[in-house]
């Protein structure tokens, strides 16, 4: 029993929802109004200077917001509290409960693995033809196809739809309304496709969480990093997976006569490039995470004191050039492309490679308890893996907290090596490391 008179370890339904209640209760009346007021000042500020900065690639212009930014996120974590750092504080906003230098640790030994594949694999003599990718795909018939896959692996268009946007998203209107949005290029095959996959994840998340107890927090998700980890889960480990083209690729080719001189070997070596480049939104399944590790270290920096803002495009090219061996041309293509720093959003990067990592281990455990995933991709079967999540995460809520969930689930706590396992798998075999 905690000071609250709330005991931990009870996972009751009244239980979870008054200690849930109790931690945004806390959190709010930390925070001073006009501390909070301060905030959106600065945060409208800031994103106009970004806008113009990014335009002119002068990183100079967002300087003093960004130091704005920092100053005003030192004094929430100030209010908030927190045991050994600043980061803390604003990291639990996003990842309740998630301890800076536990997820660094992880993130930290991620990165160790990464460099050297990634090198591994730019040596490679193999490479892959992304050029067929870049044929007639009509946005119809694009659009027909992405709704048949997302229909497969279990978004419910009864629950939901799929609507056209600038940028692709999920948004959760209600426990029997949840949309989906992509943008369709039609000389690009994967932008659509991979991202209604990646969306639909987030939106299978939606409808499958528990709609008796909507509007408390047994009907919510538990944090960003375990919704990241539904959309990720479907996009990469499935629909980016051989398996699940040796089922769909005779249906692509029919609907695309662009792919019909194209084997199903390089289209699939196609789609899972491996490149190295300078914009997070663009990277590939294997250099992404380290977009995500360079933007958390800089930030943490920064909180801790150890980097000022004036030093962050220093920085951040050298962290790119160690770590991904790309030379940063210019600010826009460097620490000015990203908006959630104007955004005021500190600490919520590292949720994207937590998905990824929280992907792998529930997908390498579902793979143990299910069977042969391939078979039954290949086979056209997805419900059962989208039952065994909807059983062990979506029906959840927040009943656990991340990092206890992952535990319950696959038997040990979070760590790198089910996704360092997939991805030297995946892609040793594919650039013949």
């Amino acid at each position: 029993m905690n000071a609250k008179g709330i005991d931990p370890g009870d996972t009751s339904v009244e239980a979870v929802n008054l200690r849930e209640w109790r931690r945004e209760y806390d959190r709010l009346v930390k925070l001073p109004t006009d501390l909070m007021e301060e905030r959106s000042r600065i945060v409208v500020q800031a994103q106009e200077a970004w806008l113009t900065a990014r335009q002119d690639s002068d990183f100079s212009l967002f300087k003093p917001w960004l130091e704005k930014t920092i100053e005003i996120n030192i004094k929430i974590a100030d209010c908030l509290g927190y045991e050994k750092e600043p980061y803390d504080a604003l990291l639990d906003e996003y990842e309740p409960g998630a301890v800076t230098s536990e997820v660094a640790v992880v993130l930290n030994s991620l990165r160790d693995e990464l460099v050297p594949l990634i090198r591994a694999i730019g040596d490679a003599s193999r490479k892959p033809d992304t050029s067929i990718l870049k044929r007639d795909f009509p946005v119809q018939s694009q659009r027909e196809f992405a709704v048949e896959a997302a229909k497969a692996i279990g978004y419910s268009f009864d629950k939901g739809r799929l609507d056209e946007t600038a940028h692709p998203f999920c948004i959760d209107a209600g426990p029997e309304d949840t949309r989906i949005t992509t943008h369709f290029e039609g000389h690009f095959f994967p932008k659509a496709f991979f991202s209604v996959m990646h969306e639909a994840g987030h939106g299978i998340y939606n409808q499958n969480l528990p709609g008796e107890h909507w509007g408390t927090p047994m009907g919510e998700y538990v944090s960003l990093g375990i919704h990241e980890s539904q959309s990720r889960l479907w996009e990469n480990l499935v629909g980016r997976n051989r398996a699940f083209w040796e089922y769909w690729y005779k249906r692509a080719q029919k609907r695309f006569p662009a792919l019909t001189d194209v084997s199903l070997d390089d289209f699939h070596f196609a789609i899972n490039e491996v490149k190295p480049s300078l914009i997070r939104i663009e990277a590939d399944e294997v250099t992404y995470n380290l977009h995500i590790m360079l933007r958390f270290e800089l930030e943490r920096a920064m909180l801790n004191g150890d980097l000022s803002a004036a030093d962050v495009p220093a920085a951040w090219n050298e962290k790119v050039r160690s770590y991904l061996g790309v030379e940063v041309p210019d600010d826009s293509q460097g620490c000015l492309q990203d908006i959630h720093w104007s955004g005021g959003m500190i600490g919520y990067f590292p949720t994207y490679t937590l998905g990824n990592l929280n992907a792998a281990q529930l997908y390498e455990k579902a793979a143990e308890e299910i069977g042969d995933l391939d078979a039954m991709f290949r086979a056209g079967e997805f419900t059962p893996l989208r039952e065994w999540l909807t059983d062990k995460v979506h029906s959840q809520g927040k009943r656990y907290r991340s990092d206890k969930l992952i535990e319950v689930i696959t038997g040990k706590p979070l760590d790198a090596s089910s996704l360092v396992r997939y991805l030297r798998s995946k892609f040793g075999e594919l650039y013949n490391l």
